[in-house]
């Protein structure tokens, strides 16, 4: 069965940081390119921050560069976003999302970040 468990959401006051982790089975991790998006109430779900399969480049939204930061670790089948400096626009539930190809692809159940005084 294919999984997607996002953790690490949670409520940070502003300045503060966050580390998101996406933990992934049922399905060959390695070969598929991560991404994590966020919806916000009222707003749109946006594409946060990817990173691919092979080379593990990665890209990002121009919201979040030089704040956050997407990893992957293939031996732990895990993808990671570690948010730093976050202000209350940052504020959203975080999804991630697997892909192979346009046919192929999965989303996790979403984590909820809150940043807040």
């Amino acid at each position: 069965q294919v999984q997607l468990v996002e953790s690490g959401g949670g409520l940070v006051q502003p300045g503060g940081s966050l580390r998101l982790s996406c933990a992934a089975s049922g399905f060959a991790f390695s070969f598929y390119a991560m991404s994590w998006y966020r919806q916000a109430p009222g707003k749109e779900r946006e594409l946060v921050a990817r990173i691919g399969s092979v080379g593990g480049r990665t890209n990002y939204a121009d919201s979040v560069k030089g704040r956050f930061t997407i990893s992957r670790v293939d031996a732990k089948n895990t993808v990671y976003l570690q948010m730093n400096s976050l202000k209350p626009e940052d504020t959203a539930v975080y999804y991630c999302k697997a892909v192979l190809s346009t046919a192929v692809n999965y989303w996790g159940q979403g984590t909820q970040v809150t940043v807040s005084s």
